[in-house]
């Protein structure tokens, strides 16, 4: 038994046992345990490296292709990423770092090629050379394959750095928020997303929660865990923000209707014909939009299905 990545209580609790439920590559149940002295829920025992890979499809990313389907969710991911390019646009307004923006777990690179086109110098990091490969060639951003904490990079070289959805697949969170501040230029902010175990949604649904993702998240972050890690790791956080127009509606769809999310589809290689996939695509979106008012109304309790935080150097 792992000790608590937050506070280092040995002691924890059983929460729940669940098994891949998006993309089924395994039918192995994974514990779920909840730490006895803060609370924190994590996955434990943690798959071996060797396991955990083979939890992470070959497509695990958005690379569209030509279908009228392709082209429907590639417009509606552009939309829906709007949130999050004013969120990082306006923390790098508010600083005097200069350099690139590192886009940790940059996947497809859809986001850095909307910064891109704002007029951003973007790189990328991913741990799938055909991401990167598709980032620069579908995004035209410099993107590489490594692992942030052994990364090639200068110090003190970008003035801002992302992570969407990345701390809570990554054994050592600690090691990647050290790399991130060694890497940050004096001023410079960091932007970290992750589900919000503290959300209405983890609280109604459990173990059938989206966010939960088991087994590839190692970590069932709430806010104040989050802000734990920054400070331990000698970063201060100046914002929050509790709603994401990509993620908290469809995480909500994902929950309730699995077999439509789309990614999960595509990754599973579901066999369906153009329509039918059509189909599928503008249900879930539907499904989607009916949980707009309700994930708007947790987020404004502060306690939306995830947390965005921006972070600056102590």
């Amino acid at each position: 038994m792992s000790a608590c990545l937050v506070c280092g209580c040995e002691r924890s609790a059983p929460l729940f046992t669940s098994t891949d439920r998006l993309y089924r590559t395994t039918a192995k149940q994974f514990a779920v345990v909840r730490c006895w002295e803060c609370g924190m829920a994590r996955l434990d025992p943690q798959p071996a490296a060797e396991e955990l890979r083979r939890y992470y499809p070959e497509n695990y990313w958005f690379a569209p292709d030509e279908s009228a389907a392709s082209r429907i969710e590639e417009a509606y991911r552009r939309l829906v990423l709007r949130d999050h390019v004013r969120f990082v646009a306006q923390a790098l307004a508010g600083t005097r770092a200069r350099g690139p923006l590192l886009d940790v777990g940059c996947g497809g690179g859809l986001f850095l090629g909307m910064m891109r086109e704002r007029g951003y110098s973007v790189v990328g990091l991913d741990f799938s050379p055909e991401a990167a490969a598709i980032a620069w060639k579908r995004q035209r951003a410099a993107a590489v394959c490594g692992d942030l904490a052994h990364a090639p990079l200068s110090a003190g070289s970008f003035a801002g750095i992302t992570m969407f959805h990345v701390l809570e697949h990554v054994p050592d969170p600690r090691a990647y928020l050290a790399a991130a501040r060694e890497l940050l230029a004096p001023d410079g902010r960091l932007v970290v997303q992750v589900p919000n175990a503290a959300s209405w949604q983890f609280r109604l649904l459990g173990r059938r929660w989206s966010g939960v993702d088991v087994p590839r998240h190692l970590f069932d972050f709430r806010d104040r865990d989050v802000e734990r890690l920054l400070e331990a790791s000698g970063l201060e956080v100046v914002r929050r923000k509790y709603f994401s127009l990509r993620d908290n509606p469809a995480g909500l769809a994902s929950s309730v209707a699995p077999g439509l999310d789309p990614m999960a589809r595509r990754v599973r290689r579901v066999a369906e014909s153009a329509g039918a996939r059509l189909a599928k695509d503008l249900a879930y979106l539907a499904l989607a939009a009916a949980a707009l008012p309700f994930t708007l109304a947790e987020a404004a309790f502060r306690a939306g299905s995830t947390v965005m935080m921006e972070a600056r150097k102590r």
